[in-house]
């Protein structure tokens, strides 16, 4: 009996032990520590070389391109602007002082397309009191003497039979005369300046409103063809204008190709004005007087491997370095050595051999993998 009641008390022990909170003991206690990253997900590995499975390389959008060795042009950057083309932009300046009055479509706004011959504005010439009354008063004469002149003809047109011809046609030279003198100088009261528009294109800067009072050749409008610009460089190597292979401009990631026009023979803040000319669609992204940075190639060639610009990272260490693909899940940081190219490319002359996948897109994402 005594043996029954020490079994029972054991179990119920037992049962109320089991239904307490367990705790560890002291110094195996892991708080609120997160859970281990997994070893599946994009790394980076001690070597610095990153591990990136293809579910990941899919969802960043990397790709690579396999990179051959070739004779590249050796190429020079140089700072530009661009310009208007004088054979397919132009000003519209008035020729005579007066007051702007709105052309048949109003005045133009910058951006609009005009036609060449078209009306864009008028001025009427603004005269001093005095000038203006003194004309009025000249041409109150004319017009008397013209009367006069008619009279005189009509007497002699009475008397045909006897008055000799020469006389006749003397008068009517006259009147001609006077009717010519008298259009002349009315048309100079009432007649406005047309503003037309000296080529085909848009509207590149508008300057006036209605009524404004201009003087004469003061700037207007400024139509420019978008299509057609001109970009002058600077350069300080005055031997680089016979030593021209090819040039381009970088314009949201396309490679505009430009034509050389010529080289200046006079220096602009000591140094050599380049002209080329450049034609696209592409072009519509340009502004008159906006920088932009030319890459000349030269005809001398460099031996090296070209490689889109997006390529290009910073380490750590603050070096120039492109992520290499070694392996199917395994990306390695080369450090490399570049030289500029097209403004889309550039040449890279050292840490790269023919044969290696570097990432052209997504190598900022891979770059930023811990």
């Amino acid at each position: 009996m005594k043996r029954t009641l020490m079994a029972a008390a054991l179990g119920l022990w037992v049962s109320l032990a089991s239904l307490t909170a367990v705790h560890a003991s002291e110094g195996h206690d892991h708080g609120d520590a997160p859970a281990a990253p997994s070893a599946n997900g994009p790394q980076r590995k001690p070597n610095g070389s990153v591990f990136l499975p293809k579910p990941a390389q899919r969802q960043l959008g990397v790709r690579t391109v396999v990179t051959e060795a070739a004779d590249l042009p050796r190429t020079v950057e140089l700072g530009a602007k661009v310009l208007m083309d004088p054979n397919a932009g132009g000003k519209v300046q008035p020729l005579n002082a007066g007051r702007i009055e709105p052309g048949p479509r109003g005045l133009p706004n910058p951006g609009q397309a005009v036609r060449k011959g078209e009306v864009l504005a008028y001025v009427v010439p603004s005269a001093a009191p005095i000038e203006r009354s003194n004309q009025a008063a000249q041409l109150a004469e004319l017009r008397a003497a013209k009367a006069l002149a008619d009279k005189r003809i009509a007497r002699l047109q009475e008397l045909a039979d006897t008055v000799p011809r020469k006389e006749i046609e003397a008068a009517e030279s006259e009147a001609a005369s006077l009717a010519a003198r008298i259009a002349a100088v009315g048309g100079g009261l009432s007649n406005r300046e047309a503003l037309l528009a000296p080529v085909s294109g848009v509207i590149a800067s508008a300057h006036v409103v209605a009524g404004q009072v201009v003087d004469a050749r003061e700037l207007i409008f400024e139509i420019v063809d978008p299509s057609r610009l001109r970009i002058e460089a600077l350069t300080f190597d005055a031997a680089l204008a016979s030593n021209i292979g090819g040039a381009t401009v970088a314009l949201g990631g396309q490679r505009v190709p430009l034509v050389f026009v010529g080289a200046s023979r006079s220096l602009r803040e000591q140094a050599l004005p380049l002209a080329f000319r450049a034609q696209g669609a592409a072009l519509n992204q340009l502004a008159v007087g906006q920088p932009v940075r030319v890459f000349v190639q030269t005809q001398d060639k460099v031996k090296g491997i070209s490689v889109p610009v997006a390529s290009l990272m910073k380490n750590p260490a603050n070096q120039t370095v492109v992520w290499v693909k070694t392996a199917a899940e395994r990306f390695e940081p080369r450090a490399v050595t570049t030289e500029p190219l097209d403004g889309v490319s550039v040449a890279v002359t050292s840490g790269l051999k023919p044969g290696d996948r570097v990432a052209t897109q997504g190598a900022t994402l891979i770059n930023q993998v811990r």
